[in-house]
């Protein structure tokens, strides 16, 4: 039996119990009433009561009579006002019952749709607020916790593997290198400067894969964008940044208003600084860098722009990704390993950000990163 079932029957049944209850109640009551009040008077003909003839019956069995009639009478009316009123109550039931029913049903519906590729689907919220309202908002809860579970299980996953292509396609270079330095070095009977050159190419080889590992780790966990979450403002952390950055001959201006974000503080601390050490490491002799932090249409915007060698609007773009530098080609040069603005952009990622990154007809880059109001209701400021 279904629970629609057993709840039109539990309704029924009570509405027959209460019947009946009722109904002997108003037998008993009846009974006394019609037995108290029920009298025969015989009147003579001027009007004037009169003595009591003999009659077949007496009194007594007139009144019996006229008693049973009245209580069957009642007792057949209230058996069919009970039957009309068991059929009413027991579609009211079942009608009611129903629309009880049907955020259960909506709710195990939506629970049989969910899958582990599909869990964007939520309960309807009924209207007024009651114990189903409550319970949806239950289940819609603990579904928003599974679809965030889930996603950063496959944001750690994908960065997994990311790192895992990354090293095995970079390291290659550096192991083949250091091989072939061994190789060359052992063919025949090497000297001091032979043995010393080989030692110098395996340390730099070496220094290059250590380089290239710590980037590679780095660009993991930026992409995890793992740790507690604070309110940071950007104008903030460019402060700290610039006051470590080694300028050189460069002119730097600044801008820099509120422009509080939520974020995890460490990350967003080695995001500004990537940007920093990127606008002037690829800069020119006696160039600029323009930072700006402030916000625009309710999302707090950081800014920062450099002049530079000239890149195509395509290779611009190419920026982002790992191991890129501003010619398009492959990094394995002894000056980083290219994982700056890539590092920026999982940064980026990982805060629900957005970034761009344009070239500037003149030589150099405009960086545009964007983020979301800061929550102040569940991020906690720095002390």
């Amino acid at each position: 039996m279904t629970a629609r079932a057993r709840l039109t029957v539990l309704y029924t049944g009570m509405v027959l119990a209460a019947g009946i209850v009722l109904t002997a109640l108003t037998y008993l009551l009846l009974r006394r009433a019609v037995g108290r009040r029920l009298a025969v008077v015989i009147f003579n003909v001027d009007g004037t009561p009169g003595p009591l003839p003999p009659l077949p019956n007496d009194n007594h069995q007139v009144s019996q009579k006229l008693q049973q009639a009245t209580l069957d009478a009642f007792l057949n009316q209230a058996a069919i006002a009970l039957t009309v009123v068991i059929v009413l109550a027991a579609v009211l039931g079942w009608l009611v019952a129903g629309r009880v029913l049907r955020p259960i049903r909506s709710i195990s519906a939506t629970a049989q749709r969910l899958s582990l590729e599909n869990l964007s689907e939520r309960v309807p919220v009924t209207t007024p607020a009651d114990e189903l309202t409550t319970l949806a908002g239950t289940v819609n809860g603990m579904l928003d916790r599974i679809q965030q579970g889930i996603a950063e299980r496959d944001l750690v996953l994908h960065s997994q593997r990311m790192f895992t292509a990354n090293a095995a396609h970079e390291l290659r270079t550096p192991l083949t290198t250091m091989r072939t330095a061994i190789d060359v070095t052992l063919d025949g009977r090497p000297d001091s400067d032979e043995l010393l050159t080989m030692t110098r190419d395996i340390k730099a080889a070496v220094e290059h894969s250590q380089r290239t590992l710590d980037g590679l780790l780095e660009l993991a966990r930026s992409q995890a964008g793992s740790g507690p979450r604070h309110l940071v403002d950007l104008a903030d952390v460019v402060t700290t940044v610039l006051e470590t950055a080694p300028v050189r001959d460069l002119t730097v201006r600044s801008d820099l208003l509120p422009a509080p974000i939520t974020g995890v503080p460490v990350l967003i601390e080695r995001m500004v600084g990537n940007l920093v050490d990127n606008a002037i490491a690829y800069n020119q002799p006696g160039g600029r860098v323009e930072i700006a932090t402030g916000r625009e249409d309710g999302l707090a915007v950081l800014r920062i722009g450099n002049s530079g060698a000239v890149v195509t609007p395509d290779q611009a773009q190419l920026l982002l990704e790992p191991f890129v530098r501003g010619d398009g080609a492959r990094l394995h040069t002894d000056a980083g390993a290219g994982l700056g603005l890539s590092i920026v952009q999982a940064i980026v990622t990982a805060h629900d950000g957005e970034i761009t990154v344009t070239a500037r007809p003149a030589g150099g880059l405009d960086i545009t990163i964007r983020f979301p109001p800061a929550e102040h209701r569940t991020a906690a400021r720095l002390p």
